[in-house]
């Protein structure tokens, strides 16, 4: 959860990700802008928030034929600039990037799978090239570069329009694609309520509705050749609440997705969603933790039915 997210809670509109996610996908997008407070500002007040976070982060595709994983830690730097607007508005630009140690395989946007040439003549040694193709295990490969841009605006209390850049950086790889992979993406966010709703204050159904929001986002990524791997919308409703200084965020829905036309896939609907928490130690430190599920419904080469996962945890240091 970002600074958004915090504001999002506490007044009103909702960021959805981590993430990301992905993560993780890129995990250092979603928590990197972790910062404490989340206060109101005026119109045209400004405030820069600097920020350290630490996340370790690990990736399961169990859909994928080969079923790789990944396990990284992030540190990641970065910088929040946020101004006041009208109407309990403002707008933001952050920027982040850091090292990512990764063991087995790289985070990879959603959907890429492994294309392999069925070029070998029967009876060559095609069984070890597929091997080398989908190396298992959780050795340690590289130190990557993760980046992060995102300008966020915020009419009012309930609405928020975002874009975001997220470069990656293969830079030490044990593997022969180093370059930079790239994904881009847009949220809207629209909020039903004012986000205050605290089960440990004693809130109870009737307050449910000042919680809840739905967001729409659409992701697409290239790998580190330029292929063009595809895009995703996730149409998700969510539900965001406190337990006393635990801050919960539920989201969850259809994920429709389009495959490059370098996989041979077919397009589909998945479904998945994300349980994401944060608890503050102190008014510059918290931590946070995402739980991100994706079901697959239909296979093909290289891909099958069922779910990958993405978990992470970690701590960021604002000032």
């Amino acid at each position: 959860m970002n600074l958004f997210l915090r504001r999002v809670l506490q007044g009103g509109a909702l960021v959805g990700l981590l993430l990301g996610g992905d993560l993780a996908s890129h995990p250092a997008r979603a928590h990197g802008s972790h910062s404490g407070g989340g206060e109101q500002l005026k119109p045209g007040e400004f405030k820069t928030t600097p920020f350290i976070t630490i996340e370790g982060h690990g990736g399961f595709d169990n859909m994928l034929k080969e079923t790789p994983k990944h396990f990284a830690i992030d540190g990641i730097f970065g910088m929040v600039m946020e101004w006041g607007l009208e109407n309990e508005g403002s707008f933001a630009i952050e920027a982040s990037l850091g090292p990512a140690f990764v063991w087995g395989e790289s985070e990879h946007f959603y959907g890429a799978i492994h294309v392999e040439e069925e070029h070998h003549e029967e009876g060559e040694e095609g069984h070890e090239e597929e091997e080398h193709a989908h190396e298992k295990g959780t050795k340690w490969k590289k130190t990557d570069m993760k980046g992060f841009i995102q300008a966020r605006y915020q009419p009012n209390d309930r609405l928020s329009i975002s874009a975001k850049w997220m470069p990656y950086f293969e830079i030490g790889s044990a593997e022969s694609n180093v370059g930079m992979k790239n994904e881009v993406g847009a949220t809207v966010v629209y909020a039903f309520g004012d986000g205050d709703v605290n089960f440990a204050l004693g809130d109870g159904l009737e307050s449910v509705i000042d919680g809840i929001f739905v967001s729409v986002e659409n992701r697409t990524g290239w790998d580190t050749q330029g292929t063009y791997l595809g895009n995703y919308t996730d149409p998700w409703l969510g539900f965001g609440f406190f337990v006393d200084q635990l801050n919960v965020t539920l989201t969850g829905g259809p994920r429709f997705y389009s495959p490059g036309s370098y996989s041979g896939l077919s397009q589909r609907t998945d479904w998945g969603g994300e349980l994401g928490m944060e608890y503050p130690l102190s008014e510059n430190v918290a931590l946070f933790g995402h739980w991100k599920p994706i079901y697959s419904t239909a296979g093909g080469t290289g891909w099958g039915k069922g779910w990958s996962h993405h978990v992470g945890t970690g701590v960021t240091f604002s000032f």
